[in-house]
């Protein structure tokens, strides 16, 4: 039996909650074709016979430009240090930016074991996953380097065969048959925001937050009252949409979806609230549950 924690690093929109969400099997994380997606620290548990680990997803390292920004990084930063082993998530596609240099600074502080995840690698040739390889290893001295497709689900289980030689517990810290440590009031709350996310424009999403205000469980069914927080009255509008057609589709398929997870007939009412610069206001970080680890 080994057992483990393991952190998923990298820059904004690398495809580090698709890649959770692959390893174990199920969504345990939202995800978005739009950056800073993930905002808090999701585990993921990976059980088979002979091993279980502990997947860490963490906001992406970015440059913060206000307070919730911060909390992120540090929130990630916290995740390095307290794993056994960091997998290390770009993007193939991509060209080696300031913003994987920035990640890898911080991982040569850690003295921890590191593998870099090369994703996406279903967009970019054999010859191309060569290069990178060549370009990365000159940077870091990386335990291993896997080439993926978290999306495709190719060469994922190589992960955790690797994995196991490098895991040193041996107990389960979670029975077998859970696989996420979140709360269904917060995967409610993320199942509402990836859905804003899929029905808005660009703007919206950096700005929002979903809070579940209350839950109520009867025998059948669950009622749901949320709030959708944005920090400008234009965003309240975008959200809403003509004669409130946007905020109906958002509900419509956040409600299929937490009936999936609940396995019970869902009423979800949803309502949109400003709160002008929350993202720079401690009282509702602490509110909406951005925890800054240096507190």
């Amino acid at each position: 039996m080994k057992s483990g924690f393991v952190s998923l690093v990298g820059r904004p929109n690398v495809g580090k909650s698709t890649l959770l969400n692959s390893l174990v099997g199920k969504k345990v994380a939202i995800t978005s074709n739009k950056p800073q997606t993930t905002r808090n620290i999701i585990q993921g548990i990976y059980n088979d016979n002979d091993s279980q680990v502990v997947f860490v997803d963490t906001p992406g390292i970015h440059k913060p430009n206000h307070k919730l920004g911060k909390v992120l990084n540090r929130q990630a930063y916290y995740s390095i240090d307290d794993v056994d082993v960091v997998l290390f998530l770009v993007d193939g596609s991509e060209s080696l930016g300031p913003g994987d240099k920035f990640v890898l600074d911080r991982l040569k502080e850690s003295n921890k074991t590191v593998i870099l995840i090369i994703n996406k690698i279903d967009k970019i040739s054999k010859e191309e996953i060569l290069l990178k390889i060549n370009e990365y290893k000159d940077l870091y001295d990386f335990a291993e380097i896997i080439p993926l497709s978290a999306l495709k689900k190719n060469n994922v289980e190589t992960v955790i065969s690797v994995l196991k030689k490098y895991l040193t517990d041996n107990i389960r810290y979670y029975d077998e048959e859970t696989y996420t440590s979140s709360s269904e009031q917060f995967m409610i709350s993320e199942i509402i925001r990836e859905k804003v996310f899929n029905e808005t424009e660009e703007e919206v999403p950096h700005s929002v937050t979903c809070v579940v205000e209350n839950i109520e469980f009867s025998k059948t069914s669950v009622n749901v009252m949320a709030s959708i927080i944005v920090d400008r009255d234009s965003l309240k509008k975008i959200i809403i949409g003509k004669q409130g057609c946007k905020i109906k589709q958002i509900g419509t398929c956040a409600r299929n979806e937490i009936e999936e997870l609940l396995g019970k007939k869902v009423y979800l009412d949803l309502y949109v609230k400003t709160i002008k610069k929350w993202r720079d206001r401690e009282k509702y970080l602490q509110e909406f549950g951005y925890y800054d680890f240096e507190k």
